[in-house]
């Protein structure tokens, strides 16, 4: 007897259907293609034990199981539930023609119990664009999958549940969340604030500016400056993501297997803080089997570097062009997966080995050469992609003593937020720019028209810094951000000469 069960896999941040083929016949044997990875060759295993421990077994037969299509490579354990279900359809242990209406999903303990399974919400998507009228999953990730309406979500604890509502018709509660009111009850206040942080009110200013325009920054300053402090409150006074990006988040981080097992769809936007021993593929992606790196699980969010001249060159060379691109493609043999990472990238560093920079009394001297072995791990086209270069001095003690409370993040936020919707409305003929940072060459020259003065203060600067054509086009940029938040419809020599200013690395003293 044949029997067909379906399940999915996950390729990217898209899903394909899977047919999962079990045919029982005459004889002894347990035969399973259609390019299995090792965790799924050993199902056989857990199925056995866990349908003998519910009161099932497994049949004395020629067991042949196909995963359909057979020349798409699959991997993880989330076959076993439908493999199982095949294998008592096909061998009469239970008997349904209702297999065809879903898809199932989830890893079999030997007891039965069904274990988390990775991007659920992909999957999800794809089973309502294909007309499926449900989706059994385990219980862990019914709320993540629920997050797609249009499609019934059964989230079950145990293999006995599934097997009663094909066998029996026992019924099976789905999982209903309002993606809506649960998302906007979630944009709550986050847990850092900017009221916390005395003085540094320059840059907060850059702060605000980066987040206003989606902009990339790096803080230089000695230890304890506050550069970490200032960068981990830059979430708080983004705008709130949008049901969109939240939805393009929550995918990729489905995917990674790194969803909480109590939310549905996240809203807080993502800050990742990798340690800086992490290696190039971790960073940006990739594997036997590609998995989402660290630049795609801070898309739509904040990714900081901290001390960035102690990353490995390599590792920060590829990023490069994702940097430009907004997204990674990791390339495989027999397939190409892409990934989104538009992301703010937020790094700091040290100006110097001992921490500090052409001050007499600190307490650690560098030579010149250790100075320029050090700067010279970051390379000068990465340094080319990130538009805002800040030096952070240590806070005075009075600063540090004042009980005035510093200007909330929500302030901050609500003036950021009226920038970003000056440049949606901009923007809203364009699908691929949102925002000052994504402008193109042509979008530049569109919306950054200067006058005679600003041309001449920017000739000078070009040429008193040597900066490239993409420093130039960097301060362009800043400066249309600069001209946003005050409301200003043209660029003028007070924004450009402002945008000039956070360009510290360009200047004598410091790299070349």
């Amino acid at each position: 007897m044949l029997t067909k069960v379906y399940g999915s896999a996950v390729f990217g941040v898209e899903a394909t259907t899977i047919t999962v083929e079990v045919n029982a016949d005459k004889g002894i044997g347990y035969h399973l293609v259609g390019l299995p990875d090792k965790a799924i060759s050993e199902s056989s295993y857990r199925i056995t034990a866990a349908l003998k421990n519910v009161g099932y077994k497994m049949p004395g037969k020629k067991l042949i199981l196909n995963l359909s299509p057979a020349d798409l490579r699959k991997e993880g354990s989330a076959y076993d539930l439908p493999l199982a279900l095949g294998i008592l359809n096909a061998s009469g242990q239970i008997n349904s023609d209702l297999f065809k209406d879903y898809i199932i999903m989830g890893e079999l303990s030997l007891d039965g119990q069904l274990q988390p399974i990775k991007g659920a919400l992909p999957i999800a998507i794809k089973a309502r664009e294909e007309g499926y009228k449900g989706f059994i999953l385990p219980k862990q990730n019914a709320r993540e999958a629920a997050i797609v309406d249009g499609l019934h979500v059964y989230g079950v604890d145990n293999i006995l549940e599934v097997i009663d509502f094909f066998h029996e018709g026992k019924e099976l509660e789905p999982t209903i969340i309002n993606t809506r009111d649960e998302f906007f009850q979630a944009l709550e206040h986050p847990e850092f604030d900017f009221a916390d942080v005395k003085g540094q009110e320059s840059i907060k200013r850059c702060m605000e500016i980066a987040a206003a325009g989606g902009h990339n920054i790096i803080l230089i300053g000695p230890p304890g400056a506050g550069k970490t402090m200032l960068a981990k409150r830059l979430p708080s006074i983004l705008p709130p993501m949008t049901l969109h990006e939240a939805l393009e988040t929550t995918k990729i981080h489905s995917v990674a297997g790194r969803t909480q097992e109590k939310a549905g769809l996240m809203a807080q936007r993502p800050f990742r803080s990798p340690h800086h021993t992490i290696s190039d593929v971790a960073l940006v992606g990739g594997g036997a089997y590609p998995q989402p790196g660290e630049i795609s699980l801070s898309h739509n969010g904040v990714l900081f570097l901290d001390e960035l001249p102690e990353f490995k060159r390599t590792v920060l060379e590829v990023m490069r062009q994702p940097l430009e691109d907004r997204e990674v493609t990791i390339s495989r043999a027999k397939f190409t997966v892409t990934y989104p990472s538009s992301f703010m990238l937020v790094a700091s560093m040290n100006p110097s080995p001992g921490g500090y920079f052409n001050d007499p009394n600190a307490p650690v001297q560098s030579s010149p050469a250790e100075m320029q072995r050090y700067l010279g791990k970051i390379s000068g086209p990465l340094l080319d992609r990130i538009d805002i270069h800040i030096e952070v001095t240590p806070v005075p003690f009075e600063k540090l003593t004042e009980e005035r409370l510093a200007e909330k993040s929500t302030v901050i936020r609500e003036r950021v937020t009226a920038a970003r919707d000056i440049q949606t409305a901009r923007f809203s003929k364009n699908e691929k720019t949102h925002y000052n940072a994504q402008m193109t060459v042509k979008d530049i020259r569109n919306y950054c028209i200067l006058d005679e003065e600003s041309k001449q203060m920017l000739k000078k600067a070009m040429e008193r810094l040597s900066l490239s054509a993409r420093a130039y086009d960097r301060i362009l940029k800043v400066s249309r951000t600069i001209a946003d938040l005050e409301g200003v419809e043209q660029v003028n020599g007070t924004h450009i000469a402002e945008a000039i200013q956070y360009r510290s690395l360009d200047r004598d003293g410091w790299l070349g």
